[in-house]
């Protein structure tokens, strides 16, 4: 039997770390599609709690990187599932390689509990102080760092139910994180100080916290512009591995066909690479018949396809509208590493040869692109990963009145990525205060209005769509203006604080030290 109370390299009983990886675990249930968001504040309260017990520096980076290793593994492990189900790549390396993200996206979790503890001197400074600006600030950089992987930010987990939802449209994913992180530190203080007056104080301030997050929530921060827009979102169920088989091509052109034929709608959206085939390379006829039917009923069509550039080896991921308004197109220009290019291909070639994902060296498209102006609407397209980088999506508003996703979650299979990418979205029209309409391969498509909730949505894995009238918004949210800015620099606030009471509390611990020195 393994002794729990042995103790590990960091100097704990094993059991505090495996209580920090069980925590870890355990918050993913905080997130879609499970949606039980206090659970994050106490799991995060409960390791603000391991923190605070631990000796030395080096625990807390223990703790915080088993707390991380045991959410991650919980919550992106569906990256096995994309490449090795669909990628091809051989089960030990798929699971090595899982292993190996799961242990580098807990490290941002490690330095947070560094930070904590080498920002304030005291409980009461890094409950309140440096715990929620260390945990927002790595969490921040955790969304640009080697291009950004800010899945699973405990924002997230906050949207749309949640009272603290309500700060998204001032202060964006990371604001979230931020007054969810306070809340954690306050409910350790109650905690902590159950018999003192103080924690009577800290509940007040978690109640206040919360009811003004509520408050904010009733709150309007954009206007309905114009007449709604009937809105039909294809899934056209396409299996990812015959997607691209070219016996199975006849097929996938004729259904996407049928679908488009088969609604009235005035904008139609189709899921990403709906059509797997370059633009250039789509039967004349096949686009003709499109954009003849959209016309005829005064609709515009976005498709999904990658297109060849003009460069050498140039090819994008883009959406090309296609009848009643002139042909427009928007290229992604956020681009999954691994998935759609190879970063350092001198060094990991590797894995080009380890996978077998189609359209592996996608270019980036132009930084500063346009809404789409289709079916009276400026729609602001953004392309499957994209969503998740809201300081990016914010480029194109205020001009813009409606959010379009369109992705293929195939590649995922039925794992939780499809439901996490939803609630991804949902905060996505909370920071804008505008609809999101998700159109995807295999699910989730859906429409959400722009308090983040879901308005209808197709059922997974089936031949589907969505129809809805759907209003577009005009205006701009404290979010839309500032971007992370706010977030960002309320956190170095904090940090400031925590930094400033540790200064101060400095020359008082000498000057007790020379006055009564050790013997």
């Amino acid at each position: 039997m393994v002794d729990v109370t042995e103790r590990t390299p960091c100097g704990r009983p094993l059991r505090d770390v495996i209580v920090a990886l069980g925590l870890g675990a355990i918050t993913v249930l905080g997130f879609a599609p499970f949606y039980i968001f206090p659970l994050p504040v106490l799991t995060l309260a409960c390791l603000l709690g391991l923190w605070e017990r631990a000796r030395a520096h080096r625990e807390r980076f223990f703790f915080g990187f088993a707390w991380g290793f045991g959410c991650f593994l919980g919550g992106v492990s569906w990256v096995y599932v994309s490449l090795h189900t669909f990628g091809a790549m051989p089960a030990p390396l798929a699971v090595l390689t899982t292993l190996l993200l799961c242990a580098l996206l807990a490290l941002f979790p490690a330095l947070a509990g560094l930070a904590t503890g080498a920002l304030a001197p005291t409980p009461v400074a890094r409950s309140l102080l440096a715990f929620p600006a260390s945990w927002t600030l790595i969490e921040w950089v955790r969304g640009w760092f080697f291009t950004g992987f800010p899945w699973l930010a405990v924002g997230y987990s906050q949207a749309p139910a949640s009272p603290l939802a309500g700060f998204a449209p001032l202060l964006g994913v990371y604001g979230v994180s931020l007054v969810t992180a306070l809340s954690a530190g306050l409910l350790y203080l109650a905690w902590r100080m159950r018999r003192k007056r103080c924690a009577a104080a800290c509940i007040a301030a978690l109640v206040l916290l919360w009811s003004g997050g509520a408050i904010l929530q009733a709150r309007d921060w954009t206007q309905p512009a114009g007449e709604p827009v009937s809105v039909s979102l294809i899934q056209g169920n396409i299996p990812q591995e015959m997607k691209w088989r070219e016996d199975q091509l006849r097929a996938t052109l004729d259904t996407y066909l049928r679908l488009i034929r088969s609604t009235q709608s005035k904008l139609i959206v189709l899921p990403e690479t709906a059509l797997p085939l370059y633009f250039q390379d789509v039967p004349p006829e096949y686009l003709g018949q499109v954009e003849a039917y959209a016309r005829a009923i005064g609709a515009d069509v976005l498709i999904g396809l990658p297109e060849y550039g003009t460069g050498k080896d140039e090819y994008f991921n883009s959406v090309i509208t296609f009848g009643a308004s002139p042909r427009q197109v928007y290229r992604k220009h956020h681009l999954v590493p691994f998935g759609e290019f190879v970063p350092l291909k001198a060094l990991l070639g590797w894995f080009v040869e380890a996978v077998a994902i189609p359209l592996l060296d996608f270019s980036r498209g132009p930084l500063g692109q346009p809404p789409l102006a289709v079916a009276g609407q400026k729609v602001a397209v953004n392309i499957c990963y994209e969503d998740l980088f809201g300081e990016e999506i914010i480029r194109q508003l205020p001009e813009a009145t409606i959010l379009v996703n369109v992705s293929n979650v195939a590649w995922f299979g039925e794992s939780l990525a499809p439901a996490q990418h939803l609630q991804i979205s949902q905060m996505r029209a909370l920071e804008a205060g505008r609809p999101m309409l998700r159109a995807t391969n295999t699910g989730m498509t859906a429409v959400i209005d722009p308090r983040g909730r879901v308005e209808a949505m197709a059922k997974p894995f089936t031949e589907a769509i969505v129809r809805a009238d759907v209003q577009g918004f005009a205006g701009a949210t404290p979010f839309v203006r500032l971007g992370n800015q706010g977030a960002v620099l309320l956190a170095i606030a904090l940090a400031l604080a925590a930094l400033v009471i540790r200064l101060r509390e400095r020359p008082r611990h000498r000057s007790a030290q020379q006055r009564y020195p050790l013997r």
